[in-house]
């Protein structure tokens, strides 16, 4: 941390000046809207000597969208071997071939397939570069000059796994080193994927392309004949700045000490590897399974037309029945599982949208090639909803962030606490809790708990002056249940500003230590991410 942090916190510490969002509210500072997302600007320096490709201006639907290697673990112990390197990749027809990271050979990462409890053994190998080619801010936790610049842990994010093979921030392994990690896959179905979780560096390393996904299968899934092969593609979501000769540009705050910046967006929007790609699809029922791995940016998903889509999974697994939308908020490690229906589409083009700009195009063709597992289940196997009496606690995590005079944030943090602090959340094994998220910020933050499938119970707006001034908890609306497409299986929830979000799970599987954070990877490097461990 530099100096000019570090006194400023230490000298609002004692001074009691840690407030956070309060001054932004007492102010009442504008936010700046992003996809219906109330966000603040983030200080980003685009450097004068750095000439930007403006991606809006380039050519849309020109490249056809990548389709990645579907990777099965092999051999009597269903092992497999991920190996991470620099890759130089096309990511338009017309940007010069870009500089990038990749658990694979080509910038859209192998996919996983697994079976539900049928245990697979990866080994991650790192051979990356021995320096990094994006800004790296030795001022945050876990990333100074004492540590190799490059560093990598994998995080197979929503998989239920023993403590040692989670992907913790701290377990990481240089350039040359590799790690072996044993996944049960004692859980249902469902949309995981996998990404950098390297203390300090994961920001970095993940907009560098350390993203991959894996499908879960199990039997209940296989019984509803979803479409399959090439009629169920993934959806690999992010955004990225260039520079006009195609390499990676991430901003900075100018402030040489501390680049940091509080979120990061980017006018490139990517599926798959490619900037605004087509896919050709035929006259029929598609399955696409989508992640959104962006570091900060929310996505609005709608098509062309105001067309419907059906949503029959979330981010660990089906719904407890089919959802019909036109518009789905996708936050930061969010996935979604829907089906679209061209055969009412044949022979047009139909794009697929964040907010009103488009990302993808789908080609739909005279004449459907095949009519194998083509009709959409009309219901799904039902998902048992816990108990509010079930829990044996309901434990309170309050978001901050913490500004300078400038009002400019200088760190984000849960329950008032730093990564290094002592361990207060201590859950016992097969316990059933509540957490409560207590948003005191402007953003909306899409919250993640390691090792645990949870429940969203309900949201509920407060008096946020009430709470500061007064320290009393008034709420302003009668508490709002989750919407369909949130009645499922989650491990990342939208906690929205000025708002107490609360789910319930159980603590099953593993004792150990394990963490929870914000997903925004911005707010989670400074300091919005906190252990827990479950005991025995």
């Amino acid at each position: 941390m530099p100096q000019s942090r570090r006194a400023f916190l230490e000298q609002a510490a004692a001074l009691g000046l840690l407030y956070g969002t309060e001054r932004a509210i007492a102010q009442a500072m504008p936010g700046m809207k992003m996809g219906g997302i109330s966000r603040t600007a983030a200080p980003v320096n685009q450097a004068a000597n750095v000439p930007m490709l403006h991606t809006l201006q380039l050519a849309p639907f020109v490249d056809p969208l990548p389709l990645p290697e579907i990777i099965r673990p092999g051999g009597p112990h269903h092992r497999l071997t991920v190996t991470m390197r620099e890759i130089h990749a096309k990511v338009h027809r017309d940007v010069p071939t870009t500089r990038m990271w990749s658990y694979g050979p080509d910038a859209m990462a192998p996919v996983i397939e697994a079976r539900a409890h049928q245990p697979i053994e990866i080994t991650w190998v790192n051979q990356l570069p021995q320096q990094h080619f994006l800004p790296i801010d030795y001022s945050l936790h876990g990333s100074g000059h004492d540590v190799p610049q490059v560093r990598t842990v994998a995080h197979l994010h929503g998989a239920k796994v023993p403590s040692k093979y989670d992907g913790y921030p701290e377990d990481w392994f240089p350039v040359g080193g590799s790690r072996t990690c044993i996944y049960p896959m004692q859980q249902e179905a469902a949309t995981l994927w996998y990404h950098d979780h390297a203390m300090g560096l994961n920001r970095l390393n993940t907009y560098a392309g350390l993203v991959g996904m894996l499908l879960l299968r199990d039997e209940k899934e296989d019984a509803l004949n979803l479409p399959k092969g090439k009629y169920e593609v993934p959806l690999v979501l992010y955004d990225r700045n260039f520079s006009q000769d195609g390499q990676l540009f991430y901003g900075t705050s100018g402030d040489a000490n501390s680049p940091w910046v509080s979120e990061f967006y980017a006018d490139g929007l990517m599926v798959n590897g490619r900037i605004k790609p087509y896919l050709e699809v035929e006259p029929r029922l598609y399955r696409f399974r989508i992640v959104n791995t962006a570091n900060s940016r929310f996505y609005v998903l709608s098509l062309s037309g105001n067309a419907t889509f059906t949503q029959i999974g979330s981010d660990q697994g089906l719904l407890p029945s089919p959802v019909k939308q036109q518009r789905l908020i996708l936050g930061c490690a969010e996935r979604a599982d829907i089906l679209i229906d061209f055969s009412r589409m044949a022979g047009q083009n139909v794009q697929m949208r964040t907010g009103a700009q488009d990302m993808l195009q789908f080609r739909v063709a005279a004449h459907a090639t095949s009519t194998a597992n083509n009709v959409a289940p009309p219901a799904l196997p039902p998902v048992v909803r816990i108990r509010e009496q079930e829990a044996v606690q309901t434990r309170t995590i309050t978001l901050h962030d913490y500004k300078d005079q400038y009002e400019q944030t200088m760190v984000m943090l849960l329950n008032r606490k730093h990564w290094h602090e002592p361990t207060t959340e201590k859950p016992k094994l097969n316990s059933t809790e509540i957490w409560e998220f207590v948003n005191l910020t402007e953003d909306t933050h899409p919250m993640h708990i390691h090792l645990v499938r949870f429940q969203v119970l309900d949201r509920q707006p407060f008096d946020l002056t009430e709470l500061l001034m007064n320290k009393k908890r008034v709420y302003i609306a009668d508490a709002e249940k989750p919407a369909a497409h949130e009645m499922g299986w989650k491990d990342t929830v939208q906690c929205p500003p000025r708002t107490v979000t609360r789910v319930i799970m159980k603590f099953e599987g593993y004792i150990g230590k394990y963490l929870y954070h914000c997903h925004i990877l911005e707010h989670e490097a400074n300091d919005m991410m906190r252990p827990f461990e479950v005991v025995a």
